[in-house]
């Protein structure tokens, strides 16, 4: 059983939040800036967010806590630095936009751990918050590392977890730091396992069920899952080509939609996206993963975008998740319209698949009384 934000008194505690601010990042569309700038200034600019969807998920948790008179430090990882600081992932972008939604100040540490660290906790006061460095600068956080994780731990009193994309993880800020504090679960984490799991046990049927997008070996399992659970799944061509290719056996093929495979589709044909809709239509809960097209080119994004808005116009319970599928949805405006948005990748693929996450594992089983 998760132990719940409800289930904690906050007042004058430091609360450690492991967030997932793993936003993308318009990098290459700065390198012209950054050389203009070097004449003038020895900072380049900030790399600019392209979607800030996941922090905005996180607001309702960090709010709720400053209600309660909590000291918030927030952590998160940005980007793959490898356990080197890279001056482009640090999470400065992060602090202003935060800012910019609470409207209160957020201090960021110039590291996630050590003295001067632990000092900037012990000096807080009710209601601020301080934002951590990238906890990958440390290679010590993706390994697991049980010092960093008390290291990390030095910095609070109660441990609560709103990342769920990050769960499938078995890192510091995910699974080692629970040895050492009481911990629970946010608002998202708490919302995206009761979403996920009412469609797996008891969606309201016909269930619909959309895989796209490619990386077969991941999506294979939830497609196997789902031909027993949904009335229909529906797969987009590039999981459909490579389900035939590798010959990847699924039970239940009846329920099975997927366009003709004539030759290899950057796109749904008028007449796929036709079935699909029929399908849709009829659908009283819909889980959509992954795009049906090649989104990056303006040109293949039709299918996506038509299933997108019938989805929409259905009336359906509808859940929707994948980096990808939620940046796409998000830019045409219809992200509002949808029940659910998973911020979840390979850990909402991984959990429906019915897999053991590791982060929610301990959450549930193995947290410090």
């Amino acid at each position: 059983m998760l132990r719940t934000l409800k289930d904690f008194s906050f007042g004058n505690k430091r609360v450690l939040v492991r967030c997932d601010f793993n936003v993308p990042l318009d990098e290459e569309g700065n390198i012209a800036k950054r050389t203009l700038s070097s004449s003038l200034s020895s900072f380049p600019p900030e790399p600019k967010i392209l979607d800030d969807f996941r922090i905005k998920q996180t607001l309702p948790t960090i709010e709720y806590l400053i209600g309660k008179g909590a000291k918030v430090i927030l952590m998160s990882h940005l980007g793959r630095p490898e356990g080197k600081v890279v001056e482009s992932l640090k999470l400065t972008p992060i602090q202003n936009r935060l800012m910019e939604y609470l409207d209160v100040s957020v201090t960021k540490a110039p590291d996630c751990v050590g003295e001067e660290i632990e000092k900037l906790s012990r000096e807080m006061q009710p209601g601020e918050i301080l934002l951590l460095e990238n906890l990958r600068f440390h290679k010590e956080e993706e390994e697991n590392s049980d010092s960093f994780a008390k290291k990390l731990a030095k910095l609070g009193d109660i441990y609560i977890n709103d990342a769920f994309s990050v769960c499938h993880r078995n890192h510091a800020s995910i699974v080692g730091i629970l040895k050492y504090l009481p911990a629970g679960a946010g608002f998202l984490l708490e919302k995206e396992v009761k979403v996920l799991s009412q469609i797996i046990k008891e969606p309201k049927r016909p269930l619909v069920v959309i895989i796209g997008g490619s990386k077969v070996e991941e999506k294979a399992k939830v497609a196997e899952r789902f031909s027993e659970i949904a009335n229909f799944l529906l797969l987009g061509s590039l999981i459909a080509e490579e389900i035939e290719e590798k010959k990847i056996k699924i039970k239940n093929l009846e329920k099975i939609i997927s366009p003709i495979l004539n030759e290899k589709m950057l796109d749904l044909d008028e007449r796929t996206i036709k079935i699909f809709k029929e399908k849709i239509f009829k659908a009283r809960t819909i889980f959509w993963a992954g795009p049906l097209g090649k989104i990056e080119e303006k040109k293949y994004q039709k299918g996506t975008r038509e299933i997108a808005k019938a989805i929409v116009d259905s009336g359906a319970f509808s859940v929707i998740g994948g980096g990808d599928t939620v940046e796409f949805i998000n830019k045409i405006g219809l992200i509002e319209k949808f029940n659910h948005v998973s911020i979840g990748g390979g850990a909402m693929l991984a959990f429906l698949a019915g897999e053991k996450l590791p982060g929610l594992e301990i959450l549930k089983n193995g947290t410090k009384n």
